[in-house]
């Protein structure tokens, strides 16, 4: 099973004392599943939660589970439950310390996606990202960093975002998730803000309601018009190759260079089943 980063293009939050959301999730249109142990279980639920996911063996989705933050009162229970259990990753929200990190990642075992919500989670970014082999993915947690700032226009956040896409590339990671779109009637908006995020280095998004998966997918499927010129950019590699250039324009006139091939080669790694519910 694939841990679905850099593939995915919907992760779906579920809250994990729901075991029944759960099952229905795993078998729904989200690419990736994301059982929630924070946010959405009170603090009477988590014990439940805990063992919704010590129960779940077969699925045939990538299956990450977002643990409580580490130093909260439920982070150690958490960590003992997913040490053991059967999942292709681990949320950790609140991110903000690489030694913490590596000592989670060592007690786990399994892939790591950190959550930057906080200011100096953003400023380390890049030493989170390489704290430890296991850790996989940086996102941010947007509602808790605006707060963490102080700003109430999510403008603000642009450079955040942009900071998270460095820090992963240069630590060798795949491209981060977009976060959460909290204002669910609002899909129009939501796909504005997926199209602006793709285009800006993201691929996939977290959702919290099946409604918003087609829109999510809509925005990160690669179009017709983009596989062929990329698949015709590659071809014309070989014949450019037969005249030993590694700089040259193609039939319709491009200019192609190694860093444009390496372009070409990513629009086709991206390229996902027409069918979102098949595996990627």
């Amino acid at each position: 099973m694939s841990t679905g980063l850099g593939v995915a293009r919907s992760w779906l939050y579920v809250p994990g004392h729901r075991g029944d959301l759960v099952a229905k999730a795993l078998v729904g249109e989200a690419e990736a599943v994301v059982v929630d142990l924070e946010d959405a279980v009170a603090p009477g639920s988590k014990t439940e939660a805990r063992g919704t996911v010590e129960a779940l063996t077969d699925r045939a989705r990538p299956l990450w589970v977002r643990m409580n933050a580490p130093d909260s009162p439920w982070g150690a229970d958490d960590a003992a439950v997913l040490a053991r259990a059967a999942v292709d990753g681990v949320r950790v929200p609140k991110a903000a310390d690489p030694d913490a990190i590596a000592r989670l990642a060592d007690q786990l075992g399994h892939p790591l996606h950190l959550l930057l919500e906080s200011a100096l989670g953003v400023e380390r970014a890049y030493a989170l990202a390489t704290a430890h082999p296991l850790v996989a993915a940086l996102s941010l947690g947007e509602a808790d960093l605006a707060a963490d700032l102080r700003v109430a226009d999510r403008g603000a956040l642009e450079w955040a975002r942009q900071r998270v896409v460095v820090a992963c590339r240069a630590a060798g990671l795949p491209s981060p998730l977009a976060p959460v779109w909290t204002d669910l009637p609002d899909l129009d908006g939501l796909a504005a803000d997926s199209r602006t995020a793709r285009d800006r280095g993201f691929w996939g998004r977290s959702v919290i309601h099946p409604r918003q998966i087609p829109v999510v997918h809509a925005a990160f499927t690669t179009s017709d018009d983009d596989l062929a010129r990329a698949r015709a950019l590659l071809a014309s590699l070989d014949e450019a190759a037969a005249h030993g250039e590694t700089a040259y324009r193609d039939a319709d006139g491009r200019f192609v260079d190694p860093a444009v091939v390496a372009g070409a080669r990513t629009v086709l790694d991206r390229a996902v089943p027409a069918d979102p519910r098949e595996t990627p």
